[in-house]
């Protein structure tokens, strides 16, 4: 169990990965200190730079793992300066009291766009006839050359990119088909298909945006991309673990699939200066790039603003509002009183423990806040500013408590 009692200017932020300035500026404004680097940091090196830090950001190469956040006994929030958190140990996090929070939308139209570009790329043949002049070659042909109105777009999770894909090839003239586990609303003329196989056997281009989970592990393997349209894309700017990337190295050769664009690799180089290998660099015909679906100047901008924004308001008023891992509560200021966060296994009784508490020492709640998830309860109480000293230490003698903050 933790209890801290801090002023905002005290808010420790180790940033790592190359956040953008704009968070770097947004913590500065808030009167936090900030200790910001370039590149990721492992074992050792991530423990040590995190050991007194209350709030840390990272980016997608970083694993804070719980050996990490047992070693960081300080911390009080994560942000994750991209859109994917399963870099950190959400569960274990949660069991320390500490909420994660991500940027799920600041990259949405980076990515959608690098779609559309490749999809217009490989229909053209233009990875291939690029790599040919390179060579001193010259082969001018139309032959597997086509626009791509009139086209038809397969797009797998109809989420946020998913849709914004949608809407941006419906404007260049493609039909798009999509498929999701959950219903979805179409939007323009997309129509949404009822099964994967559906789709895969009237695409031209099939375009993969699903989240990495257990059921989207090699959610393309072999069996699924002998399912596509003979001659057809593939386009992966999801999760590397989504396809297997021996199965698709297969069906370029047989000329199943004619060419492919790839953002994401099951295994990555962990910094630049790592060699990168797979079995598709050998194909003229296929895109590669390095993880760069959200890597343009307006996205990293835009995400660090949201995520800053989001772990300020978390630590100077407790919010906890689009938390991925962690109840969410969304708080009014709290001016001339003490505000008391509270975070609690969830079992029976709790609040009115604390309830009962308060009543006994003869403290007045000005407010009340509670939510709670499948194991945690957070808990928000406003006071007055001489009573939070008694209030926080009955809460901290109430079994099950996690942690206990106070603002004042």
């Amino acid at each position: 169990m933790t209890i801290s009692q801090m002023h905002r200017s005290q808010f420790r932020t180790v940033l790592l990965e190359g956040i953008h300035q704009t968070a770097i500026d947004a913590f500065g404004e808030a009167g936090w200190p900030v200790s910001a680097q370039p590149g990721a940091l492992v074992g050792d090196a991530l423990a040590e730079a995190i050991a007194d830090a209350e709030f840390v950001g990272i980016r997608s190469r970083t694993r804070l793992t719980r050996e990490v956040l047992e070693r960081a006994p300080k911390l009080v929030g994560i942000g994750a300066f991209c859109i994917g958190t399963n870099q950190i140990d959400l569960d274990f996090a949660a069991k320390r009291g500490i909420p994660v929070f991500n940027a799920p939308f600041s990259n949405t139209r980076s990515v959608a766009e690098l779609v559309i570009a490749e999809i217009i790329m490989l229909m053209r043949g233009i990875p291939e006839k690029n790599a040919v002049l390179h060579r001193g070659g010259w082969t001018k042909s139309a032959a597997n050359s086509w626009e791509i109105r009139g086209k038809t777009l397969g797009i797998i999770g109809y989420g946020h990119i998913g849709t914004q894909v949608g809407v941006l090839a419906e404007q260049l003239g493609m039909n798009v088909v999509f498929q999701d586990i959950e219903a979805k609303l179409a939007l323009g003329n997309a129509r949404a298909f009822a099964t994967l196989d559906e789709l895969l056997a009237v695409s031209d281009v099939v375009s993969l945006h699903v989240p990495e989970t257990p059921q989207t592990a090699n959610l393309f393997g072999a069996r699924r991309i002998a399912m596509m349209k003979p001659g057809s894309f593939l386009i992966n700017a999801s999760r590397g673990n989504v396809v297997d990337i021996d199965a698709l190295a297969e069906a370029l050769e047989s000329k199943r699939v004619l060419g492919a664009a790839i953002d994401v690799f099951p295994v990555e180089p962990k910094s630049n200066d790592d060699v990168f290998t797979s079995p598709l660099t050998r194909f003229e015909n296929v895109l590669l790039t390095p993880h760069i679906g959200g890597s343009t100047a307006e996205a990293q901008e835009n995400i660090g603003r949201e995520v800053a924004a989001k772990l300020i308001r978390y630590g100077n008023n407790g919010s906890t509002v689009s938390a991925v891992n962690f109840p969410e509560v969304s708080l009014p200021a709290h001016v001339g009183q003490c505000r008391i966060m509270h975070i609690h296994h969830n079992v029976p009784g709790m609040l009115a423990k604390i309830n009962e508490r308060f009543s006994e020492a003869g403290i007045n709640i000005a407010t009340e806040y509670l939510q709670t998830t499948k194991d945690i309860g957070y808990v928000v109480i406003d006071v007055d500013a001489q009573a939070s000293r008694v209030a926080v230490d009955e809460l901290a003698a109430i079994e099950g408590t996690i942690r206990c903050r106070v603002l004042c």
